[in-house]
């Protein structure tokens, strides 16, 4: 190559404006070889780019507010402060750095270079990228933030993981995935429009499948093996074992009583279980966990003799009982009539609640039927066996109305036993239609001790019985044709009724109100008025004393008669003797009528 003194001597004047004396020593006379050197050196001193080029250069000052990088040109470039900060706010930079940037403003003219380093990288992300979606390879990123639809992430650049691509199944928490890193497989990417679409669940998908496959290889019944909670049912547990997903329903669960499966697993949960079945074909694997156990029905019978004391937790209440849970998986029943001696429970919520621990006795035990039957009340002594001993027939207690009912009262006899006086059994003379018109619930009275039944648990008591029957003596205070004072306490069709004193009533018969035939005593008496009877029949047992009106009617007659034939003179005709005569014979025939209506 040849060159003129003119044009050497140009380029030695450029070159020392630009490189000074360093450079001039390296140009001799000798030869082509340092003029070629010369020149090389000449050309890249006027070395352009391009916008978006990206270049290699050296820190060589920083300030508050830029960072000057050399990056080969006769001016150097500038990139803002802001890039070299990290999260702190720190800036990490120091003189003599290389850096790669990004040319984002060339103006020749003005000698004035603008250059990025974060598009730089952007830059290479991009490269990556590509290079990853060409060779269907992976990424690493980090879940910025949720999106509609899905999550924003951070892999360089920001991307767009869908919600449906984020794992295997719908997931409940979608925050909890946020400020995670994951790896991930670019679906689809865009440059320009600066769209990446990334897919986790396609990699969990090929992990699944090579675990399912490892899985199936050593799957058997009877094996026991690890696995994931991975849905939970009202009926089950789906239990994934590798790839593989596993049935443990709620009957498999444990020995004892599951309510709902929720109550023992949370999902994600690690649990342990063994394989009941398993269908290769239909690939379905039913799973237990009980079964890693001992029945516990099968030392039952040892356990738990009949007349043992055993302790448990209240479980469950129906209404015929309780269901009590000794130990996880077996539970017994407390039947309604075995929960006290005493009391009549229509429900066991009225007595006892769930979680409440009892004592009880066992009373039957059918391990083949997985069923104990328990007894509340045979921890206590039955009352009712010495009852009898402590109040015996014709004891007199004295107790407050505990209730009150239409057949009549119960009174407290001790803590757990009531008597019951029968309203045929309150008195001996009143007529009462409910025992609440006599006594109130509170009220203390005294009664007789009729009757002890233990079998059929019955206390029968009489509040009448204290006194004497009034009727065995009213013979006496009413002798048979005794002439007697009384008040009407009732008028009917057949007769009047009359009381004689308190509780003590006769009756007088329509046939006996009047001589004279009459069909119905109402109006001619009215509740109230006072009378006079004559007695003409008691009977005590039947508790009836027959009256009479008429009765009193005919000895007033009969007297009046009587009087007339003592007073009056002989006769003085024959018509007349013989009048006199029947007269006589009339009065003797009506006492006599008297004596046999009074028998």
């Amino acid at each position: 190559m040849t060159v003129s003194t003119n044009e050497t001597k140009g380029i030695r004047e450029v070159k020392t404006d630009l490189f000074g004396d360093a450079i001039d020593g390296n140009l001799t006379s000798d030869g082509e070889e340092s003029y070629e050197d010369f020149l090389k050196l000449y050309e890249e001193s006027f070395k352009s780019f391009s916008e978006g080029e990206l270049a290699i250069g050296k820190i060589i000052a920083v300030d508050k507010d830029y960072v000057l990088v050399d990056v080969g040109y006769k001016s150097e470039g500038l990139i803002s402060i802001h890039e070299f900060k990290n999260e702190n706010g720190e800036v990490n930079v120091a003189i003599g750095d290389e850096v790669e940037v990004m040319v984002e403003l060339w103006d020749e003219e003005e000698e004035r270079v603008v250059l990025s380093k974060d598009k730089a990288a952007k830059i290479k992300v991009w490269e990556k990228i590509k290079e990853i979606y060409d060779a269907e390879g992976t990424v690493e990123g980090v879940i910025a933030s949720r999106v509609k639809g899905g999550f924003s992430v951070d892999v360089g650049l920001q991307a767009f993981l869908p919600g449906s691509q984020a794992d295997l199944r719908p997931i409940r928490n979608l925050d909890e995935m946020v400020g995670k890193s994951y790896t991930f497989k670019v679906l689809k990417y865009n440059r320009k429009r600066s769209n990446i679409v990334l897919s986790r669940r396609v990699i969990l998908e090929e992990e699944r499948e090579k675990t399912r496959s490892k899985t199936l290889e050593t799957i058997e019944e009877g094996k026991v093996m690890d696995g994931v909670v991975k849905n939970i049912t009202e009926y089950g547990v789906f239990v994934d074992l590798g790839g593989v997903d596993g049935l443990l329903h709620i009957t498999d669960i444990s020995w004892g009583r599951v309510k709902h499966p929720s109550e023992l697993f949370s999902v994600g949960d690690n649990i342990t279980v063994k394989i009941l079945s398993f269908d290769l074909e239909k690939e379905r694997v039913s799973l237990g966990m009980k079964q890693l156990s001992e029945d516990p029905w099968a030392s039952a019978a040892a356990k738990y003799p009949v007349g043992s004391k055993v302790g448990g937790r209240v479980v469950s209440l129906t209404d015929y009982g309780v269901f009590v849970e000794l130990e996880e998986g077996i539970e017994g029943l407390v039947h309604v009539s075995e929960m006290s001696w005493t009391r009549k429970i229509r429900h066991p919520s009225k007595i006892i609640s769930v979680g409440e621990e009892i004592e009880a006795i066992v009373l039957d035990i059918k391990p083949d039927n997985r069923r104990i039957s328990l007894g509340m009340k045979q921890v206590a002594e039955n009352p009712w066996e010495v009852i009898s001993d402590k109040y015996p027939v014709g004891t007199i207690i004295e107790g407050k109305i505990k209730n009150i009912t239409d057949f009549g009262l119960f009174i407290g006899i001790d803590d757990e036993i009531d008597g019951l006086v029968h309203i045929s059994d309150i008195s001996w003379t009143k007529r009462i239609k409910h025992p609440s018109e006599v006594y109130k619930k509170g009220d203390v009275v005294q009664a007789v001790v009729l009757d002890i039944d233990k079998q059929s648990e019955r206390f029968s008591l009489g509040i009448k019985q204290i006194q004497e029957d009034p009727w065995k003596s009213v013979g006496e205070r009413y002798a048979v044709g005794t002439e007697i004072n009384g008040t009407v306490t009732n008028v009917t069709d057949f007769g009047v009724f009359v009381e004689l004193e308190e509780g003590i009533e006769g009756l007088v018969h329509v046939s006996e109100i009047s001589k004279e035939k009459i069909k119905t005593p109402v109006g001619t008496y009215n509740v109230g008025d006072s009378l006079v009877a004559k007695v003409m029949n008691i009977n005590s047992d039947e508790r009836r004393i027959g009256l009479s009106i008429k009765r009193l009617e005919m000895e007033d007659d009969k007297a009046i008669l009587s009087e007339y034939i003592s007073n009056s003179k002989k006769p003085t005709s024959d018509f007349g003797e013989i009048l006199r005569e029947n007269l006589a014979d009339q009065l003797k025939g009506d006492e006599e009528g008297g004596d046999d209506a009074a028998e």
